[in-house]
């Protein structure tokens, strides 16, 4: 059992804690010694996992650009050689770029450095085997192992050589627009095209200098390449409404024909059309879905709970695909996309609105820049067909309104308080006889109204991780948000637990 100090490393399917001091209530917690003892927890599990001594692993270590990530690279690296293990050492990476130095390098494992979207002072490890992301399960083994302070022996046998992987990632993204678009000027199939790229000051710079340009096409305008780990400009987060503000903003000034967004360690991405459409969230899912479903009729596609109904309704009716709503959470998405596909379903991608992108064709990775590197070669192919991306989408019914509300489980066992309002509001939806209880719900209590009683759904769910009930709402007539939310609220007002 993880006692109270290590538990709060795990998020997840991940390691997160504060690395940096300077932001109030927030002391630093990944200490040096910390980092190490996880270090050494991941060698242990790693050896077990694979079956190798740990003088016999080959491990990789990337990191994003937040300011504590060389340090830390420091610490882990030289504890991986201490355990006589052969390092990579990559230095600025994407996440989804580790993963592949399993696939491409041989590796056994590998470790990228990174908190995501989360702020400077955060920092986190993540890590990868041949077989993809870890579960949460062997991040509490790591936990437990650093806990209990249990370390591989020392050994002079390892190594630390430093390998510009990236490089080389670039190349075969380049390769795959290349072969897919097949231009006339085959080495240059992004000839004419404005394409701006907004990293956030994260890794994804590396996109418009070793992809984008290589290919032909004009990157001038694109914003915070330059990777800095204060990230000054905004949060690179393809959620976040002042990200998406600053690409739509890069596209317009500089009547570009897409724009590109990452978040900071490249495993979510967004993207703007040239007409200002945003492509994100639902409508990132139904470009994505009809790129996947291309070749695999009556396909499904996984995603996570809080999709529009117009959105199952362009994938099933639309694109003749089959939608599988599930959890919230990309590992959930992936793992189900996975399991269905071990069960013969043909599932050739698994989504959720957050930007997390895996597709069967590259090992269920979720890799923003294959994902945007997808969209552009399908901009690429329509428009020798004399269209424009947008005509993709233009049958996807996005609702009028939409609203997330975040109420506070005020209850120490929060999951039990949680559990209880979903049993409950389950059962009060039923005796209305103008609810409609979703069938193919999977998470929390998903209802639909008529025109006459919102026109539109909620989605009542327990967060995860964390004391929290998300709420979102969506309705296709004004005013209907707000009609849906009296009346859910008229059963929340007999509940207990709940911060209204």
């Amino acid at each position: 059992m993880l006692n109270e100090f290590f538990r709060q490393f795990k998020s997840g399917t991940d390691i997160r804690g504060v690395a940096t001091g300077g932001v109030a209530g927030q002391p630093v917690n990944l200490s040096d010694d910390v980092i190490e003892s996880m270090a050494d927890g991941f060698v242990l599990w790693l050896s077990e996992k694979v079956g190798k001594q740990p003088s016999e692993l080959k491990i990789s270590v990337g990191r994003d650009s937040r300011i504590s990530g060389p340090h830390i690279m420091e610490l882990t690296t030289a504890r991986f050689k201490r355990a006589g293990a052969e390092v990579l050492r990559c230095g600025l990476a994407s996440t989804p770029s580790m993963f592949m130095t399993t696939v491409d390098l041989g590796c056994d494992g590998a470790l990228q450095i990174t908190a995501s979207h989360h702020p400077f002072n955060r920092n986190g490890l993540k890590f990868f085997t041949r077989g993809g992301g870890l579960e949460g399960s062997d991040i509490e083994k790591i936990l437990t192992f650093a806990q209990d302070g249990i370390q591989p022996g020392e050994t002079d046998g390892g190594s630390i050589t430093d390998v510009d992987y990236m490089s080389d990632y670039a190349k075969g993204l380049c390769e795959k627009i290349k072969r897919e678009v097949n231009a006339e000027d085959y080495d240059h199939p992004l000839k004419g095209f404005k394409i701006v790229v907004d990293a956030g000051n994260g890794a994804g710079g590396f996109y418009a200098e070793k992809v984008l340009a290589v290919l032909g096409a004009d990157t001038e305008g694109s914003r915070y390449l330059d990777p800095d780990g204060m990230f000054p400009n905004h949060v690179p987060n393809p959620e976040d409404a002042a990200a998406m503000a600053s690409i739509s903003e890069a596209v317009r000034e500089n009547n570009a024909d897409l724009g590109v967004i990452f978040d900071t360690d490249v495993d979510r991405g967004g993207a703007v059309d040239s007409k200002g459409n945003e492509i994100n969230r639902n409508r990132l899912v139904a470009v994505a879905a009809a790129i996947a479903l291309e070749g695999n009729d009556g396909g499904t596609v996984v995603t996570d709970s809080i999709t529009s109904s117009g959105l199952k309704v362009f994938i099933e009716e639309n694109l003749g695909g089959k939608h599988y709503r599930y959890r919230r959470g990309y590992k959930s998405v992936i793992d189900k996309a996975l399991e269905l596909n071990a069960q013969g379903v043909n599932c050739p991608l698994a989504i959720e609105t957050s930007g997390h992108a895996a597709m069967r064709e590259n090992y269920f990775l979720d890799d923003g820049a294959y994902l945007c590197t997808k969209i552009i070669i399908k901009a690429a192919q329509m428009r020798k067909e004399g269209k424009e991306l947008d005509e993709l989408t233009a049958d996807l019914r996005e609702p009028l309104e939409s609203r997330e509300i975040r109420y506070q489980i005020t209850e120490k066992d929060f999951r039990a308080c949680g559990e209880k309002i979903i049993a409950d509001l389950t059962a009060y939806a039923e005796a209305q006889p103008e609810w409609q209880l979703a069938d193919d719900n999977r998470e929390g209590v998903r209802v639909s109204f008529d025109k006459e009683n919102g026109d539109g759904w909620f989605l009542l769910r327990l967060s995860v991780h964390d004391p929290i009930m998300p709420l979102n709402i969506e309705s296709d007539s004004e005013g209907g948000v707000e009609v849906i939310l009296g009346k859910l609220q008229e059963f929340l007002k007999t509940t207990s637990g709940l911060k209204l």
